[in-house]
């Protein structure tokens, strides 16, 4: 018969959805509380419990010192006792696991183990939900609907609860009280409180989801989805491709009799849901994508200021299904495909054909038909007089319509074609440095900079590219003209800052690391000089300067000697602490060598930088140093004063010339 421990501790796991483990782990937990709490014993003083899982017989062990007599029977154990217990190597003074388990706890202790059991499977449950949720994001999950509020539903997911904002609702659907509702998880978010799930029945998601339930093919990969379009509540439509030859988009979504897709759309309160085959060739896939609509003429058209356009012509009796009611319809298709759609009538079409004949992209052969335009203008005016038109005269609509608005939309979209390559070409001849370079670079005009920003013209590399474009392209621009653009070319040929990007192309680096060792190699040569020039100026120097260094030499012995002494006298503490057994070895670590001043350093000679300023302190320059020191600058000597001065390379402009000459104290 299994004891009321076992009973209990399987009734925790069942009702809590844990597994054994964690709740063995919370139960230790609790012991270890309570026993800390009843016995008074100092945090950290280590106890731990072993729980026998048949019998569920607590025993839990507390770290003792060994001892030769107890002072305190909490932290002090026995010799005799600790060799009992397992430890028969233990030692005085060794600390050892001993079995301390009390026959019962206090009041206060059991209620203390309860509440810290309590929230550890609390905790643990938290976890444990948070981990099951977030794994279903982007699932569907049947709940049902236990309150209702003006801001959210709360639905009851069995264990824990989902909130379903008002945001993700369906305009039109009515929630009552213990109803039945399919979700779509849309977040899972850990909180203090446990997981705050939010779900959703709006999105278009949830309609892939039910396809995915209802369709085989879609679930075993033989069809696949590729767009949806929906507003949730009044219509959707769903783009399908089959993906295993002899199979029916379509037919399997709709399934016999439209069994499938019916079960979806009660489902969703009698959404209405059309499904599209989806074709590789776009203008087919916008015809259909406007269905049930019957489509005449798709043209394309694509362009850098309105993206990518599609002109739908359709006949004059479509135009209303081609819209739809307040333009759902066209809105759908044109988030199905993508394309921004522009319906026109065939009779609108045919009029401004005619009007755009003399148009050099329009076809000859059909412009110079007169018998057809004859026939099309007998056609329009038929239109006006409200009379009815024929297959006939829809033929002859189509005709003008394909050989004048069809031949001018393909004639723009080749020049865009054509724009697009020569901007891919303007865009490789530009170096990537330029698109890294901020248009502040180039310190234009403030009107001329704030004129380029507004174009959307931030970087050098923009500004080049559009100048690549021509002129046109640049004084095209609001506010920009002739002597803009001259302004902007003087700039860009004086400036000189490329190598100041940090990220330079990975294509240029070879090229740079041999440049730089070329220059290297001229510094040494420089260097080398300087150093026989410093030679002799050493031979030079007078006895009295060599006295002067000698007292500074000094002066820095006693300077560093000084925080050397301090090291010496805090090590000399630190080793008073430390035990008796390793002192041989801390003192033969610890000893500081005898102090010695640093060797004079040799005087050297002083460089073009230390001439340039002769109140400086000599300081010895590493040669990065002078490779940096000699960058854009000149050394010459000024004839009027005899002194050396520093000639800098600076940007030049109208009203300063390229080079400038600055005195050496300036630096």
């Amino acid at each position: 018969m299994k004891s009321e421990f076992i009973l209990a501790f399987n009734e925790i796991c069942e009702q809590r959805g844990l597994p054994k483990e964690e709740v063995f782990e919370a139960l230790k937990t609790a012991l270890v509380s309570a026993y800390r709490r009843d016995t008074n014993i100092s945090a950290q003083q280590k106890v731990s419990v072993d729980i026998d899982p048949r019998t569920g017989e607590p025993t839990i062990y507390t770290e003792k010192e060994v001892v030769d007599s107890i002072f305190d029977n909490r932290t002090e154990v026995l010799l005799e006792q600790a060799k009992r217990e397992g430890y028969p190597e233990a030692v005085y003074g060794d600390l050892v696991m001993v079995d301390s388990t009390t026959p019962t706890f206090g009041r206060i202790a059991a209620q203390t183990a309860k509440q810290v059991l309590l929230q550890r499977v609390r905790e643990a449950e938290r976890e444990q939900l948070y981990e099951d949720f977030s794994g279903r994001e982007g699932e569907l999950v049947n709940g049902t609907v236990q309150s209702v509020s003006g801001q959210h539903l709360t639905i009851g997911l069995g264990r824990t609860e989902a909130i379903l904002p008002k945001s993700q609702q369906v305009p039109g659907e009515r929630y009552r009280a213990h109803d039945k509702i399919r979700v779509y998880v849309l977040e899972v978010r850990r909180t203090n409180r446990g997981p705050q799930i939010f779900v959703s029945r709006n999105h278009r998601n949830l309609l892939r989801r039910l396809l995915e339930l209802e369709v085989p093919e879609i679930y075993n990969g033989q069809v696949e989805i590729k767009s949806i379009a929906r507003e949730a509540g009044q219509r959707s439509k769903v783009a399908v491709l089959a993906l295993q030859p002899g199979v029916d988009p379509v037919g399997a979504c709709v399934g016999m009799r439209g069994v499938r897709i019916q079960s979806i759309v009660r489902e969703l309160n009698d959404e209405k849901i059309d499904v599209i085959e989806w074709d590789s060739n776009q203008q087919t896939f916008i015809a259909k994508a406007l269905s049930p609509a019957r489509v005449s003429h798709v043209f394309l058209e694509e362009s850098f200021e309105d993206g990518k356009t599609a002109v739908v012509i359709v006949p004059d009796d479509q135009l209303s299904l081609a819209i739809g009611r307040e333009g759902q319809n066209a809105r759908l298709a044109a988030k199905l495909t993508g394309w921004r759609i522009d319906i026109k009538s065939l009779t609108e079409a045919a009029s401004e054909s005619l009007n755009n004949l003399d148009n050099p992209a329009a076809d000859k052969a059909v412009v110079g038909n007169e018998k057809l335009i004859e026939a099309v203008k007998q056609v329009l005016a038929k239109k006006e007089a409200g009379r009815p038109i024929t297959s006939e005269d829809y033929y002859n609509l189509d005709r003008l319509v394909g050989g004048v608005e069809g031949k001018i939309i393909a004639s723009r979209a080749a020049a865009f074609e054509v724009e697009r390559k020569v901007r891919a070409e303007a865009r490789k001849a530009i170096p990537d440095q330029a698109w890294q370079l901020d248009l502040e670079e180039l310190d234009l005009p403030g009107r001329i900079h704030n004129l380029l920003l507004d174009a959307e013209i931030e970087t050098v590399g923009a500004l080049m590219m559009t100048l690549s474009m021509g002129e046109d392209a640049f004084m095209n621009i609001k506010g920009l003209g002739e002597k803009a653009l001259e302004v902007v070319q003087e700039h860009l040929a004086n400036y000189d800052g490329w190598e100041e990007v940090e990220e330079e192309p990975e294509a240029e680096l070879a090229a740079e690391e041999t440049e730089a060792e070329a220059t290297e190699a001229e510094l040494e040569a420089e260097v080398e000089e300087a150093e026989a020039e410093e030679a002799v100026e050493e031979a030079e120097l007078e006895p009295e300067a060599e006295e002067e260094l000698e007292v500074v030499a000094e002066v820095e012995e006693v300077v560093e000697a000084e925080p050397t002494a301090v090291a010496e006298e805090e090590s000399e503490t630190e080793e008073e602490a430390l035990e008796p057994v390793i002192d041989d070895l801390s003192q033969s670590l610890i000893e500081t060598p005898t102090v010695k001043a640093p060797p004079k350093k040799k005087q050297e000679p002083k460089p073009a930088v230390v001439i340039a300023r002769p109140t400086a302190t000599p300081e010895v320059e590493t040669e990065e140093d002078r490779r940096r020191s000699r960058k854009g600058k000149q050394l010459v000597l000024d004839e009027e004063t005899g002194e050396v001065v520093v000639k800098r390379k600076r940007k030049g402009s109208r009203r300063r010339p390229e080079w400038e000459e600055y005195d050496v104290d300036d630096f």
